[in-house]
């Protein structure tokens, strides 16, 4: 809110006069009696009033535009995050997907479908996200934090997933095939109908995984794997998962 206080008439140049003792310093006194009126005289123009309304008026009609233009400019932000993904798909590297996935996923935008097979994605995290039937095919995932998402039905055949967070993953019926899980948490991973043929599962966090039904394990590595289910070694062993250490 503006509040105008009256200005107080200034005297006139005669009394300001008699006040001054030093004659250099009459110049600048008298410069500063012509600002006083100039001043006094604008304060009085309600135009100059008019206008400082008008300033405030269009300040709060920027704002105004600004929020209401929100939803726009985060849908400007998904279609381009989209964008590249989808112009670097079936690329190596990262071509900027780490970032554009990351940031999908933080405004909850469900990536259903996504393909970045071949990628990059060393250290990507995304926690909780929707990745039903992603395709992440042969990409490098190392280091990467999966923690709580949904990879049911994905295509994760020759993945990286080194040293990764897959705790609490739903990967229900995905395809883990020939996947390097050496050193991956999968702490309470379900992965009910999944293949995990020629994976390697050496040194695996594996507790309180979901592995009752899991379709295949043949020539899964399972050296070293900690947190084993009660009963789990033997079925795997059973049906065609190794136990080499020194295997590569």
């Amino acid at each position: 809110m503006i509040v105008h206080k009256e200005r107080v008439r200034p005297a006139a140049w005669s009394e300001r006069r008699k006040k001054i003792s030093r004659g250099w310093v009459v110049p600048f006194v008298a410069l500063e009696w012509v600002w006083e009126w100039t001043a006094w005289g604008l304060s009085n123009w309600k135009f100059i009033e008019v206008l400082e309304y008008m300033e405030t008026f269009s300040v709060l009609v920027v704002v105004i535009f600004y929020f209401s233009e929100t939803g726009d400019r985060i849908k400007q932000r998904h279609y381009q995050a989209w964008q590249v993904i989808n112009t670097a798909q079936g690329k190596g590297g990262s071509g900027g997907r780490i970032e554009a996935l990351q940031e999908l996923n933080a405004d909850k935008v469900p990536l259903v479908g996504v393909d970045v097979s071949s990628a990059f994605l060393q250290g990507v995290r995304l926690v909780r996200a929707n990745l039903v039937r992603a395709d992440f095919s042969s990409a490098d995932l190392r280091g990467s934090d999966f923690h709580g998402s949904d990879l049911g039905n994905s295509d994760l055949a020759s993945s990286n997933f080194r040293a990764a967070r897959l705790d609490d993953c739903k990967l229900t019926d995905a395809d883990l095939r020939d996947a390097d899980l050496n050193g991956a948490s999968l702490a309470g991973a379900d992965l009910e109908g999944a293949e995990l043929d020629d994976a390697d599962l050496r040194y695996a966090d594996l507790k309180g995984i979901a592995w009752a039904h899991l379709k295949s394990v043949k020539g899964t590595n399972i050296a070293g794997a900690r947190n084993l289910p009660a009963g789990f070694a033997e079925w795997a062993l059973k049906n065609g998962a190794v136990d080499q250490a020194g295997a590569e």
